[in-house]
């Protein structure tokens, strides 16, 4: 068996798995290194995919081509789009997967990939010659080679997982940890440091009493993430159900925190903000009486329960003690108790854009390993890193990057390797500034032909993208040339408006809101007509004109507003500029523009510290 590789991907988590499926597909001989076959894809927190702004990274990855949205349609037991009563730039898609079809699904995906295999091991060196890396060492004494590596490690690196005052060394619960790789690259000049993340306890379904609860199902649409019109939701959709934490929870809690790993000085690390264990809830927020738990089957035939919202790291007798309390979970029984755990993180700053290492050539960082949390995050990052390895290696010349108007994928890498990380970094809409363009339902149309010229997407999906925009232009057509009088009345008054007095184009109608194009073709015939030639993702083509239209003057304000931010993108900066010679930039300027050396003035005005003054000085200085 020879080991020589293009690309090496280590780590089969969800970062791993769409770098090793993205780089063999477009056409490298690649190897996916990971110490379990058995856990590849493996949704180590929540069973769940997508959410706030999560959801848009999903249909992102699926637009260019990447399997985290195909795989969570397949194993889907109940989706809901959130944020429906906002505007499109909120509405958010979100699956409850079946945790083992999850697995099932990826393995069969990269098993059936030509150009990859898989190889179960332990990664403990990397192989570097004259700042190159060119393979990696195993626990097994087997040097593998590579002209390329891409680390997605997750929580394994040095990881420590913390139950109470028990430790137990792991980068999850009955899984080892991985060592020998921070050290080695913290030698190498790597900055390095800790972070902390946990999980809740799993309980069983048949001690739960549902009676007391509040149901929560999912939607009964045909919404799925994956663009594609063959695939479906193949499995029973079941519902998830909604209790609360008390004032005797609390109570228990409290009882048990001078154990607590993040109060005792076990944990030194810094968790998620966002996230909160339900010992730093009833700290942080000692006012409330209450904290709303969320219980989330984990599989069509399991009878384990996740406890979403009860994330722990106390003794497993205060979690067991402290969830008796809550309302219908008076006789619960545990399959397992929450935990914290503790891992090693690289400072993303030490990244290019394509997450290609600025120390070492051709060694990538994809997920947890650059700060990050969620598996949509490490997805999306395992693609671009995939893609640009592959793009490396074969000297083609090209790199694969997103502006911050592009994607949310774009968002995140940008502020990884412009601002760092000082706690766990999740995606937020909010940290998107063009949000109105970057919405769950155009991500084709943002980014399925750019990755078709790669080779990453393939004829039939572009074939669909150019299927939808055709409809799409001949529905707004239709709109555009049809007018209406008094046949439209009935309708628009049950949509609380006056009858109309003249004729009216449809498509001012459709600006209105509350007016739907679903509604009016109930009565125009003509638009029904239209609407009924469309022989496929008739729904998605309604969907997207329809925002189009009732938000064109937001969209074009905001593509406005990010054509204005792409001047500065273009605007490169030296990769060797002495930044500590220029005195009138300030010296927090000067320290952070030398350390993080940002390719392009826009880049730089994106760095905290770095002043509207300090981006001044560096355009009169590029001579702009």
């Amino acid at each position: 068996m020879e080991f020589k590789y293009d690309i090496i991907v280590v780590g089969a988590g969800h970062a791993g798995c769409e770098a090793a499926s993205a780089a063999a597909r477009m056409g490298s001989k690649t190897l996916l290194i990971t110490m379990d076959m058995n856990k590849i894809g493996q949704m180590s927190c929540n069973p769940a995919v997508g959410g706030i702004a999560k959801g848009q990274i999903v249909r992102e990855i699926d637009a260019m081509g990447g399997q985290m949205g195909i795989i969570t349609d397949k194993s889907a037991i109940q989706f809901r789009m959130l944020n429906r009563s906002k505007g499109p730039a909120m509405w958010s898609p979100r699956s409850q997967s079946d945790r083992k079809r999850f697995i099932e699904e990826w393995v069969d995906v990269l098993t059936k990939t030509d150009n990859l295999q898989i190889w179960q091991d332990m990664v403990t060196e990397l192989v570097v010659k004259d700042g190159v890396v060119c393979g990696v060492k195993t626990l097994l004494g087997i040097t593998m080679q590579a002209q390329a590596v891409i680390l997605t490690n997750g929580t394994f690196l040095n990881g420590l997982l913390h139950f109470g005052k028990a430790q137990i060394q792991g980068g999850r619960i009955s899984e080892p940890s991985s060592y020998g790789l921070t050290e080695q690259l913290r030698e190498l000049g790597f900055a390095t440091d800790r972070m902390k993340t946990g999980t809740p306890a799993r309980i069983d379904k048949r001690s739960i009493d549902f009676s007391q609860m509040t149901e929560q199902p999912g939607d009964v649409d045909n919404h799925t993430f994956s663009y594609l019109d063959t695939v479906q939701r193949q499995l029973k959709q079941m519902s998830c159900w909604i209790t609360y934490t008390n004032t005797e929870t609390h109570d228990v809690l409290r009882g048990g925190l001078e154990d607590s790993p993040l109060y005792n000085g076990q944990i030194q690390s810094i968790g998620p903000r966002y996230c909160p264990s339900i010992e730093t809830k009833i700290v942080t927020f000692a006012e409330k009486d209450a904290h709303q738990l969320f219980l989330e089957p984990e599989g069509v035939d399991s009878n384990e329960y996740y406890v979403n919202g009860f994330s722990s790291s106390l003794p497993w007798q205060i979690q067991w003690e402290a969830l008796k309390q809550v309302k219908g979970l008076e006789n619960v029984v545990l399959y397992r108790p929450g935990y914290a755990i503790e891992y090693d993180f690289f400072d993303p700053t030490q990244l290019l854009h394509t997450l290609e290492t600025k120390l070492i050539k051709n060694l990538y960082f994809a997920g947890q390993i650059n700060g990050t949390t969620g598996y949509e995050e490490a997805a999306g990052q395992g693609l671009v890193a995939g893609v640009n390895a592959h793009l490396a290696i074969h000297n083609t010349g090209k790199i694969f990057t997103m502006g911050r108007d592009e994607s949310y994928i774009g968002v995140l890498i940008d502020d990884l390797v412009n601002k760092g990380v000082d706690e766990p970094y999740r995606m937020f809409t909010s940290r998107a500034e063009y949000r109105i363009l970057l919405r769950q339902d155009n991500a084709d149309a943002r980014l399925t032909a750019r990755c078709y010229e790669l080779g990453l997407v393939d004829e039939y999906r572009m074939n669909l993208l150019h299927y939808k925009q055709s409809g799409e232009e001949m529905l707004t057509e239709v709109l555009r040339n049809t007018t209406v009088r008094t046949e439209v009345n009935s309708y628009l008054s049950q949509m609380g408006y006056g009858e109309l007095q003249h004729g009216t184009k449809l498509i001012d109608l459709v600006a209105r809101p509350n007016v739907t194009i679903n509604g009016l073709a109930e009565v125009v015939p003509t638009l029904k007509a239209a609407i009924d030639k469309l022989e496929r993702i008739a729904d998605e083509i309604v969907e997207s004109a329809e925002i189009n239209i009732k938000y064109k003057g937001y969209i074009e304000r905001e593509r406005l507003a990010a054509d204005k931010l792409q001047r500065l993108n273009n605007i490169h900066l030296p990769e060797d500029f002495d930044y500590n010679s220029v005195q009138s930039l300030s010296t927090e300027a000067r320290q952070k523009l030398s350390r993080i050396k940002p390719a392009t003035i826009g880049e730089a005005s994106r760095i905290p510290g770095v002043s509207p003054n300090d981006v001044s000085v560096l355009l009169v200085l590029m001579g702009r």
